[in-house]
């Protein structure tokens, strides 16, 4: 009497395989990371707005990604469907959004360029910083914004919504305070951050030359 063996195929059936593939791609492509993925793309159309002067328009589609910005968080944390791929994404939407808009307007004499300096500069200390801290340690650093580093992303939004509003014509003494309040948030916000770099190496100093 023969005995019906089960197929011993290490490849999974076509329908499991098929099935595994919607299950990883809709959580890849939920409602937050398909709200910061509209952000990302909606970059190239705020910045065409911007080289056409169309400042009015570009405030509208840039208001529009800080809308995405706040839904996608909002919308992850009631849902709990926060994925890895959303954690990378949220942080490099918004900074590339920020840095292009500094970067233009800069280039349009609407944001003097020491701002645009301090801003790149405190965004390679961090990100050097990270990359360096996680090679030496061997370890996954989370990331945390500080109070600081929030308060520099809102004055960095505030500064493009003031060149976008053409509030250096319209106010000029709030836009000056306001470039200089920015200045002092992103430049302490990028010291704190490396003195929190420099206080993780030297508690794994030990180990890092075992």
């Amino acid at each position: 009497m023969m005995i019906a063996m089960a197929n011993p195929s290490p490849f999974p059936a076509p329908a499991a395989a098929a099935s595994a593939t919607r299950i990883r791609f809709s959580q890849l492509l939920n409602l937050p990371n398909f709200l910061t993925l509209l952000r990302i793309f909606s970059i190239p159309v705020f910045l065409a707005l911007l080289t056409k002067h169309r400042y009015t328009d570009a405030l509208y589609v840039f208001g529009f990604s800080a809308l995405t910005d706040a839904l996608d968080g909002a919308v992850a944390r009631w849902c709990n469907s926060r994925t890895e791929l959303g954690a990378f994404l949220d942080p490099f939407a918004d900074k590339l959004l920020l840095v292009s808009a500094f970067v233009v307007l800069t280039i349009e004499n609407d944001i003097p360029p020491w701002l645009l300096g301090v801003v790149i500069i405190r965004d390679v200390v961090i990100v050097a910083g990270y990359l360096m801290v996680s090679f030496f340690t061997s370890q996954r650093i989370p990331v945390r914004p500080s109070l600081l580093g929030k308060m520099s992303t809102f004055m960095q939004l505030f500064c493009v919504i003031g060149a976008l509003a053409r509030a250096s014509i319209r106010w000029p003494e709030y836009w000056s305070a306001l470039l200089y309040l920015t200045l002092a948030a992103t430049a302490l916000s990028g010291m704190q951050y490396a003195w929190r770099g420099l206080v993780l190496l030297n508690r794994q100093e030990p180990a890092m030359f075992e």
